[in-house]
């Protein structure tokens, strides 16, 4: 029967070590093994190119009636009759309302008869004067009978004048107890009924009539922007109309856009000292009344048009004390970063007016393992369209 041999101490040692030196160099990576040469990681690039930007704001608003009037009683008098639907559309010169016309009629009759009186008493005095005047030619009357004459035949004169004048204020006055649109547009409700006394002492208001198509869109933006946005128009870098004006769209309280574009009209001359706003208005079309006064919506306004400008996902740029920069890859396919100038960001991009060249190959993703300086295998994205989301 064989002797066991019981292991020493430096028996041992020459048995271990070389275990752990294998187990070492599996970790590690042994020689051909990929973890001695890591390949460079796989990045998607984003060919960048110029177009056309359009930066637009977006400001509060409400609509405004383009042409508003009150119908309102310029003569007293008894409502005999309400002749328009509410909420109609009416014509200028229409009839809306018929006021009692008798005691105008009464006055119209009166005038014409002092009218008459005057005439007659106009050619007494003339005859008289034409009389006095050949008298006098022969110093067969006295001089103060001459400028009598003559003064009684100026008094009819303007007496006639007058009877003419008060038969025309009397028919002005039966014209006005039939009251009658003065503008075209939309009426509201009758402020009055029939049978109602109007006008006494004042002039009564009866309805309301507003012109909706076109319609205002009334909003307020900020001295600064608003500096900015004449500055753009002074550099022609807006779109315009045909009549060379801004073009506005308007979104609708549910959100939805509206589908006709209006045009800007003007600005207020002052800023309101407390807010530092300036009222703006926009003139919209409104052919199917589908905008109504009062309606609360928003509306789009270009602020200005790059015409070379470069649209990359926000999430790309780097931004710190360094400034703005992006990450590309170059043709020896090695990161690097270049310092770039963002006009403004739009849906979630970027807009940059300088520091990109066209053809660019900007880093879209992998930003950990592609760092500056490092080697990467760039995966082209399809059209840089698609890539930035513009369609």
């Amino acid at each position: 029967m064989p002797t066991a041999i019981t292991p020493t101490p430096m028996l041992l040692l020459r048995r271990v070590v070389p275990i752990i030196f294998a187990l070492v160099v599996t970790a590690c990576g042994g020689p051909g093994e990929e973890g001695s040469s890591a390949q460079p990681p796989t990045v998607s690039v984003l060919s960048a190119y110029p177009q056309k930007v359009s930066l637009s704001a977006e400001f509060p608003g409400r609509l405004e009636p383009w042409r508003i009037a009150e119908v309102r009683a310029q003569v007293s008098g008894i409502v005999l009759e309400r002749t328009f639907t509410e909420g109609s559309t009416v014509e200028e010169g229409e009839v809306l309302y018929q006021l009692d016309p008798a005691p105008y009629r009464a006055r119209v009759a009166e005038e014409k008869s002092n009218l008459a009186v005057a005439r007659a008493n106009l050619l007494q005095a003339r005859a008289q004067h034409e009389r006095i005047r050949a008298l006098g030619e022969l110093k067969a009357v006295s001089e103060l009978d001459a400028i009598t004459a003559e003064a009684t035949f100026r008094q009819a004169e303007a007496q006639v004048e007058a009877a003419t004048a008060a038969l025309d204020n009397a028919r002005i006055d039966l014209d006005r107890a039939t009251v009658k649109a003065p503008i075209s547009g939309r009426i509201g409700r009758s402020l009055v009924t029939e049978g109602a006394l109007v006008g006494e002492g004042e002039a009564t208001h009866l309805a309301t009539i507003q012109q909706l198509d076109p319609i205002y869109a009334s909003f307020n933006q900020g001295s600064a922007d608003a500096l900015q946005l004449r500055n753009s128009f002074a550099q022609q870098q807006l779109t315009l109309t045909a009549d060379n004006s801004l073009p506005v769209r308007l979104v609708l309280e549910d959100g939805n856009l509206y589908p006709e574009a209006g045009r800007l009209l003007f600005g207020e001359v002052t800023v309101e000292p407390t807010t530092s706003q300036i009222n703006f208005r926009a003139l919209v079309p409104n052919e199917e009344h589908l905008l109504l006064p009062g309606m609360f919506i928003r509306v789009q306004l270009e602020q200005v048009l790059y015409q070379d400008a470069y649209l990359v996902p926000q999430k790309v740029i780097i931004r710190d004390g360094d400034g703005d920069r992006v990450r590309v890859v170059n043709e020896d396919n090695v990161v690097e970063l270049k310092p770039v100038v963002i006009a403004g960001e739009q849906d979630n991009h970027w807009i940059i007016t300088k520091g990109l060249t066209p053809g660019d190959q900007v880093l879209m993703d992998n930003f950990f393992k592609a760092k500056p300086g490092h080697k990467v295998i760039p995966h082209s994205l399809e059209n840089s369209s698609q890539a930035a989301g513009g369609e």
